[in-house]
């Protein structure tokens, strides 16, 4: 075995940790507590939601809070380390979501989420925040 994928499975290991852990606090905050949700995106985060582009803490709040209430059920999760190469050193994770929604009022959907995660170190804590976000109904028959 060699260093390199050493720590390569260590990145694997985070990245899969950190994935399973940042899905469970995302969708239990859409869902329960949808006003304290932008505190889980970095202040420049993008967010592509049915192919409709939002960017900005304060355009991120206002998407937000117009979204009826949810109910999330996560089905499968993903993901990969992004190799520190591609990110300027910054730790990086991609995270696939898959599973239903239903939106007060509207029937039940599948979707399929995508998020960037990038880990900010403070001296008090680490803590993974949203870089991107691309969100997508998968209704084929609609």
């Amino acid at each position: 075995m060699t260093v390199g994928y050493k720590d390569f499975r260590t990145d694997v290991d985070l990245a899969c940790r950190a994935a399973e852990e940042f899905v469970n606090l995302y969708y239990e905050t859409i869902d329960k507590r949808r006003r304290q949700l932008t505190k889980l995106y970095m202040d420049s985060a993008t967010l592509v939601w049915n192919g409709n582009p939002v960017s900005g803490q304060n355009s991120l709040i206002e998407f937000f809070e117009m979204l009826p209430s949810s109910e999330f059920q996560v089905n499968m999760i993903d993901c990969q380390p992004v190799h520190e190469q591609a990110t300027q050193g910054q730790k990086t994770v991609l995270v696939v979501a898959h599973g239903t929604v239903k939106f007060e009022g509207n029937k039940q959907h599948y979707f399929n989420q995508n998020f960037l995660l990038s880990l900010y170190v403070t001296p008090a804590n680490s803590v993974w925040k949203i870089a991107s976000d691309c969100f997508r109904f998968q209704d084929w028959d609609s």
